[in-house]
C-alpha cells in the first residue's frame, strides 16, 4: 500500500511534468520519459497514455551529407580569417581592373580549400562507413511472442530485444530477465570506459522469472526514467508492473539494471531487455560529442604576426596610393601622350578612383600574407603526428599498444610545457596492488608469516576476515568451481580466481585467501566463504551500499544468524563514525603504513537489530524509488545507516612505483618544468611516493598547508608565514651559493578555503595570489585528498596566473578527465582504471616513463620545426613582395607587376613549398640521444617565436629583397646584356629578380638544415630544378590558351647572357652572406647550449 501510494503520488507529479503545455516564450520541456514496454498502453485506471516521440536507433557521427558537404564545408573554411581575406582579394580582382589576373589569388585559394575539403571529406566518409556498419547490424527483437530479426537502426524505444552471449547491446536497455537462475548477467564495458573486467548487472526482481519469448511478451508494464544524460554511472528510473485484479507494483531502477550501448554480454547465454534510450540519445553517443577546441601558443603567434603583416600590407597600399596621386599632380604625368584617359575615367570622382587604386595595390601586394602557410602547417601537424605513433621506444610489450595521437593540433605545445600535473595511482605507480599486512585491534598479521597453520581465535579477528571476504564487489571467474578454488588454496596457485573493476578489492580478497578465509561465490543472493577450518559459511546478501568518491567508503548488510553491517573505507571517513574499538592502536599503524607509502583502508562493523534493519530497508527503498534527487536522498540514507561502528582494524596494500618514473620526473625538472602531483590519497602515502619518485629529495624543506595546520592557526597566518619563509630565502639566494629547495604539500580542504572568495577585506581575501607566490618558489608541489573537480581547479588556477604558463595534465582514470580537459595538453595513460582518460586526452601513452621522450624529444623537435616553418614563410614572402613595392617607384606607381602571373601563382604552391614542409617533418638540429642525455636543451617559453626573432627574420627578408631588386637594377643600368646588343625588357628584369629570389630562399633553408638525408637533397635540389624546367617550358612554347605571350623566350634570353649568370650568383652570395656571418660569429663568440651540443662541446 505504501509503495502504491508513493507510486500514484510520483505518477501524478510526473504526468503534470510530462503534459506541460507550451507557453509564450517557453520551450517544451520534460525532466523524465515514460516508456511503454512492448508499446502496450497501461490500464485505463493507472495513468493517462501519452505517446512520446523519440529518435530512432541510427547513430550519426558524420558531419556532412552528400547534399550539404559543399556549402557546409565552404562555410566552415571561410570562417578562417586568412581564407576569407583571400576570397575578398579574389572578388576584388574579378570586380575591378587590377594589375594581376584573378588566377594569381584564385588558384592558391582553390588549392588550399580543395586540399582541406578532400581531407575532411575523406575523414567524414570513413565516419559514414563506420555508421553504416553499426546501423545495419542485425538485432533480435521480440514481437507477438516470437523472435524477429531486424536491423539495429529500426529499433524504437519500448521494443523488447534478445541479446546472446558475446553480442554487443544495440542501444541502452533495461534488463528484464536472463538465462541465469539468479537474474544476473555479466558485461564488459571495454568500448565505453576501457575496463575489461566483468561487471554484474541485475534483472528486475519481478520479471527475472520470465524465460521464454511468450512470457516476456506477456509483460504489461511502463518505465519512468530520467531524460538522456551522458554520465555512464548514473541512472534513475522506476518500473510499474500491472497485473490483472492486482495493484500495480513499483520497483526502483538504477545503474545496476541499465545495459549500455557498446557493452558486450559475457558468460551469460542470453538476456531479454527493453530499449529505453536509442540512437543519439544513448549514453555512448552523448559521451562522444566533440570536446572544446584547444589552440596552441604557436597558432596564437601566427595570428599576431599575420595582423602585423596585414598592417604592413595596408600601409604599403596607402603609401603607394598617396604617392601615385602626388606623382600625377602635374598634367603631363597625369595624362602622358601615350596613355590618354577615357571619358568614363575622367568623369569618375577622385575619391572613387583613389579607392579603386588602393584596392588594386592591395591586390598587387597581397602575397605578403602567405595563404599556403595554413595548409602547410596543417599538413606538417597531421603528418608529424605519425612519428609519435610509429615510435618503437613508446610501444609497450606488456599491453601490446603504442602511443596514440587524438589531436595533432598541439604537437609543438609538447615542447613548451612549463607545468606538469600528474595523478599518482596508476600514473606514477603501477596500480598493481599487493596485500602486505592487516592490523586487527593493534595486532599485525602478515600473510606469509601466518599461513602455515597459525590458529586465529579472537572474535574480532574472525569478524575482520569475514568482513573483507564479504564487503566487496569482486566476482569469481565463471570457469572456476568451488572445488578448483579449494585446490588452488592448498596447492598455492599464483593465478587469480577473482575479477573486479578495483585492483584494491582483488588484492584484499586474495590477501584474505592467504590468511585462511576464502571467498567462493555469490549464488542465489548468498555469499559463500570458506573459513580456516575448511567449512563453507553462507551469508545472505541483503543490501550493498556502493562506494563513491564523496563518502570514500562502501558497506554491505548481510544476514547469517543476525543482521551485520560491514563497512570499509578511508581512515578519514571511518574514524569519525566509530564509537568503540582500539582506535588509537589502529590509527598509529595506519599512519606508519602511510609513511611507508602503503595504501590503507579501515574496516568496521555494526550489529543491527531486526527493528534497525527494517528502518534501514525503509530508508533505502524510499531513496531508491525517488526519481528526483535520488543521489542526494541515497547519500542521506547511507549517512543515517553508516554510523555507530565498532572498529575492527585496517589493511595495507602496496602499489609499486612505475618503472623509470623517478628518472622521468628528474629529467622533466632538469628541463625547467615544475611537477605537481594531484592525488586523492592521504598525505603520508602520497608524500612517501613523492620521495620515492625523487619529486621531493631528502634536502627538500617541506612546507605544509594542510587542514591540521590551519586548525592550529588561521589560514591567513599560515599563508603569510609560508610566504615570508620562501621570500626571505629568495632574497638571500642572491648573496649565498646554496639555495634552499622547497616542497609544498596542500590538501583538498585547505585548497577549498584558499580558492573560496572571502567576504572580508581584500587584505585577507587575496589568498590565491599568496598561494601562487608560494608555489612559484617551490620546486615541487603535492596536492593530496583532491576531488576530481579540485584537480581541474588547480590546473585552471595556474593557467590563469599572470605568467600564463603552458600546462600539461597526465592521468589514467576517469577521475583525471576533468584536469586533462582543462590543461593546455592532456595526456592519458592506458592503464588499469579504464580508457576514459586516454579517450578524453590529446595524446595517450602506455606508461608514465614515455612522457620523457614525448616532451624532451618529440615536443622539442616539433616546436623547433614549426617555429622555423612559420618564420620562414613570413621571411620568404617579404623577399617575394618587397621588390614589387620598390618597383612601383620606378614605374610611376602604375600597379605594373614585377613578376609574371605564373610566377605569382606558383611561388608558394610549387617552387618553395616542399622544402620547408620536409624540413618541418624531419629536421633534427641535435641527436635524440643528446636530448635525452641533456634535458636542459629544452627551449624556453616560445623563444623562437618572440618578437625580436620575428623582427630579425623580417629585417633579413627586407635586406634580401633590397639586394635582389637594386642589385638587378644597377646591373641593368646602361648595359646591354646579350651578344647581339639587345636590351633586356621589364619581364626579363622581373624574371632575373625572381630567379635570385627562388634560389636564395631555398639555399637559406639548406643552410639552416642540420640533418641531411637523401630526401632533403632530392626535395631541395629537385625544387630548384623544377623551377628551371618550368621556366624553360613556360617561356619556350607559345601556349594557345594564353591571350598574351609576354614570357616567350624571356628565360632563355636571360640564361644566354654571361653577365646575367654572374649577377645571379653574385646576388645570391651577397644575400646569404650576412646570415652566414651572423651564425659564425654567434657560434664562435656566444654559443648557445644547443650549439655547444652540436659541436660536441660540454657546457661549462
Amino acid at each position: 500500500p505504501l509503495s502504491r501510494s508513493l507510486s500514484r503520488l510520483s505518477l501524478s507529479s510526473l504526468s503534470c511534468l510530462s503534459s506541460l503545455s507550451l507557453c509564450a516564450g517557453e520551450e517544451y520541456w520534460v525532466d523524465s520519459r515514460t516508456v511503454y514496454i512492448g508499446h502496450k498502453e497501461p490500464p485505463p485506471a493507472a495513468e493517462a497514455y501519452i505517446p512520446q516521440r523519440y529518435p530512432d536507433n541510427r547513430i550519426v557521427s558524420s558531419k556532412y551529407t552528400l547534399w550539404n558537404f559543399i556549402p557546409k564545408n565552404l562555410f566552415e573554411q571561410f570562417r578562417r580569417i586568412a581564407n576569407f581575406y583571400f576570397l575578398l582579394i579574389f572578388l576584388v580582382q574579378l570586380i575591378i581592373d587590377t594589375p594581376t589576373s584573378p588566377v594569381t589569388s584564385g588558384l592558391p585559394l582553390f588549392f588550399v580549400i580543395t586540399v582541406t575539403a578532400i581531407k575532411q571529406g575523406y575523414e567524414d566518409w570513413l565516419r559514414h562507413k563506420a555508421d553504416c556498419s553499426i546501423n545495419e547490424c542485425p538485432v533480435d527483437m521480440v514481437q507477438q511472442g516470437m523472435v524477429v530479426r531486424t536491423q539495429s537502426s529500426k529499433l524504437r524505444v519500448g521494443d523488447v530485444v534478445m541479446v546472446r552471449e558475446d553480442e554487443t547491446f544495440p542501444c541502452d536497455l533495461i534488463l528484464l530477465s536472463t538465462s541465469r537462475g539468479d537474474g544476473t548477467c555479466y558485461v564488459t564495458t571495454t568500448s565505453l570506459d576501457g575496463e575489461s573486467s566483468h561487471k554484474t548487472y541485475y534483472a528486475v526482481p519481478d520479471t527475472m522469472a520470465f524465460k521464454t519469448e511468450q512470457e516476456v511478451d506477456s509483460l504489461h508494464a511502463t518505465i519512468e526514467c530520467e531524460q538522456p544524460q551522458p554520465d555512464l554511472y548514473k541512472f534513475v528510473g522506476r518500473i510499474n508492473i500491472y497485473k490483472e485484479r492486482e495493484d500495480s507494483i513499483a520497483r526502483p531502477l538504477g545503474a545496476e539494471n541499465l545495459l549500455l550501448r557498446g557493452a558486450t554480454l559475457k558468460n551469460t547465454d542470453h538476456i531479454y531487455a527493453v530499449a529505453i534510450y536509442t540512437g543519439m540519445d544513448t549514453k555512448m553517443a552523448l559521451n562522444y560529442q566533440s570536446k572544446s577546441q584547444k589552440r596552441s601558443a604557436v597558432e596564437k603567434s601566427m595570428n599576431a604576426f599575420l595582423i602585423v603583416y596585414l598592417c604592413i600590407l595596408i600601409s604599403k597600399a596607402v603609401i603607394n596610393t598617396v604617392l601615385k596621386y602626388a606623382w600625377q599632380w602635374s598634367a603631363d604625368r597625369d595624362e602622358p601622350w601615350y596613355n590618354h584617359r577615357t571619358e568614363i575615367d575622367r568623369e569618375r570622382h577622385v575619391v572613387i578612383r583613389a579607392f579603386t587604386d588602393f584596392l588594386a595595390f592591395m591586390v598587387l601586394f597581397n602575397y605578403i600574407i602567405p595563404v599556403s602557410m595554413y595548409v602547410t602547417v596543417e599538413m606538417q601537424k597531421f603528418l608529424g603526428s605519425y612519428f609519435i605513433a610509429w615510435d618503437k621506444d613508446m610501444y609497450d610489450e606488456e599491453l601490446g599498444v603504442g602511443a596514440q595521437v587524438n589531436t595533432s593540433d598541439l604537437n609543438e605545445e609538447l615542447g613548451q610545457v612549463e607545468y606538469v600535473f600528474t595523478d599518482k595511482t596508476g600514473t606514477l605507480t603501477e596500480n598493481n596492488m599487493e596485500f602486505i599486512e592487516c592490523c586487527v585491534d593493534g595486532h599485525v598479521y602478515i600473510p606469509h608469516a601466518i599461513c602455515n597453520g597459525q590458529i586465529l581465535s579472537a572474535e574480532h579477528e574472525d569478524l575482520f576476515f569475514r568482513a573483507l571476504c564479504l564487503c566487496h564487489t569482486v566476482q569469481v571467474k565463471e570457469e572456476e568451481t568451488v572445488e578448483s578454488i579449494k585446490r588452488g588454496i592448498h596447492l598455492g596457485k599464483p593465478t587469480s580466481f577473482y575479477i573486479s573493476s578495483s585492483p584494491d578489492e582483488v588484492a584484499l580478497v586474495e590477501g584474505m585467501k592467504r590468511l585462511g578465509y576464502t571467498y567462493l561465490r555469490l549464488k542465489d543472493s548468498h555469499m559463500e566463504i570458506l573459513n580456516k577450518d575448511d567449512e563453507i559459511e553462507r551469508f545472505e546478501l541483503l543490501h550493498v551500499l556502493n562506494f563513491d568518491s564523496v563518502r570514500r567508503r562502501m558497506s554491505v548488510i548481510v544476514k547469517s544468524r543476525e543482521y551485520l553491517l560491514f563497512c570499509k573505507g578511508a581512515d578519514t571517513s571511518i574514524f569519525p563514525r566509530v564509537v568503540s574499538g582500539k582506535v588509537e592502536q589502529v590509527r598509529a599503524r595506519v599512519e606508519q603504513n602511510a609513511v611507508e607509502g602503503l595504501r590503507t583502508l579501515c574496516v568496521a562493523y555494526r550489529r543491527l537489530s531486526p527493528a534497525e534493519y527494517e528502518e534501514a530497508c525503509h530508508q533505502l527503498s524510499d531513496a531508491k524509488l525517488a526519481l528526483k534527487d535520488r543521489e542526494q536522498r541515497l547519500a542521506q540514507a547511507y549517512d543515517l545507516i553508516e554510523r555507530d561502528f565498532t572498529l575492527l582494524g585496517a589493511t595495507a596494500v602496496e602499489d609499486r612505483l612505475q618503472e623509470k618514473a623517478a628518472d622521468t620526473i628528474e629529467s622533466l625538472q632538469k628541463a625547467g618544468m615544475k611537477v605537481w602531483v594531484l592525488t586523492g590519497d592521504k598525505m603520508e602515502t602520497a608524500a612517501a611516493t613523492c620521495y620515492a619518485s625523487k619529486l621531493f629529495r631528502r634536502s627538500t624543506q617541506i612546507l605544509e598547508l594542510t587542514k591540521k595546520r590551519t586548525e592550529e592557526q588561521s589560514l591567513h597566518d599560515v599563508l603569510f608565514d609560508l610566504s615570508r619563509t620562501v621570500l626571505r630565502q629568495r632574497s638571500l639566494s642572491g648573496l649565498s651559493v646554496e639555495c634552499q629547495d622547497y616542497g609544498l604539500i596542500i590538501d583538498g580542504a585547505t585548497l577549498s578555503a584558499v580558492l573560496k572568495p572571502s567576504p572580508e577585506s581584500s587584505g585577507s581575501g587575496n589568498y590565491r595570489e599568496i598561494f601562487l607566490e608560494i608555489s612559484r618558489n617551490c620546486s615541487a608541489v603535492l596536492c593530496c585528498r583532491m576531488a576530481p573537480l579540485q584537480k581541474a581547479q588547480i590546473v585552471k588556477l595556474i593557467k590563469a596566473s599572470k605568467e600564463h604558463p603552458i600546462t600539461l595534465a597526465i592521468g589514467d582514470g576517469a577521475n583525471d578527465v576533468s584536469m586533462i580537459l582543462e590543461a593546455h595538453v592532456g595526456i592519458g595513460i592506458m592503464g588499469k582504471e579504464g580508457l576514459q582518460a586516454a579517450r578524453n586526452s590529446d595524446y595517450a601513452i602506455p606508461k608514465f616513463k614515455h612522457l620523457k621522450k614525448m616532451l624532451l624529444v618529440h615536443g622539442h623537435f616539433y616546436y623547433i620545426r614549426i617555429a622555423e616553418l612559420v618564420q620562414y614563410f613570413f621571411y620568404k614572402n617579404v623577399c617575394f613582395i618587397f621588390p614589387q613595392f620598390l618597383y612601383q617607384f620606378f614605374c610611376g606607381f602604375s600597379q605594373q607587376p614585377l613578376y609574371d602571373t605564373a610566377y605569382l601563382t606558383l611561388y608558394n604552391i610549387s617552387f618553395t613549398s616542399l622544402p620547408i614542409l620536409l624540413y618541418s617533418l624531419i629536421e633534427k638540429h641535435v641527436s635524440i640521444e643528446t636530448l635525452k642525455r641533456n634535458p636542459t636543451l629544452d627551449v624556453a617559453k616560445n623563444a623562437l617565436l618572440r618578437w625580436p626573432v620575428f623582427l630579425y627574420w623580417t629585417c633579413l627578408g627586407l635586406f634580401n629583397a633590397c639586394i635582389f631588386f637594386f642589385g638587378a637594377y644597377f646591373l641593368f643600368d646602361n648595359t646591354t646584356f646579350t651578344s647581339n646588343g639587345q636590351m633586356f625588357g621589364n619581364w626579363t628584369f622581373g624574371t632575373l629578380v625572381f630567379t635570385v629570389l627562388v634560389f636564395t630562399v631555398t639555399l637559406k633553408l639548406a643552410l639552416d638544415t642540420h640533418h641531411w638525408t637523401w630526401i632533403n637533397h632530392f626535395v631541395i635540389w629537385g625544387s630548384l630544378l623544377f623551377y628551371v624546367i618550368f621556366s624553360l617550358l613556360w617561356g619556350g612554347i607559345i601556349w594557345p590558351f594564353l591571350n598574351y605571350q609576354r614570357m616567350y623566350y624571356v628565360f632563355m634570353q636571360m640564361l644566354s647572357s654571361g653577365p646575367a649568370w654572374l649577377g645571379i650568383i653574385l646576388l645570391i652570395t651577397i644575400s646569404l652572406l650576412p646570415d652566414v656571418v651572423k651564425k659564425v660569429l654567434c657560434r664562435t663568440l656566444w654559443p648557445t647550449a644547443t650549439e655547444r651540443a652540436q659541436v660536441g662541446r660540454t657546457a661549462t
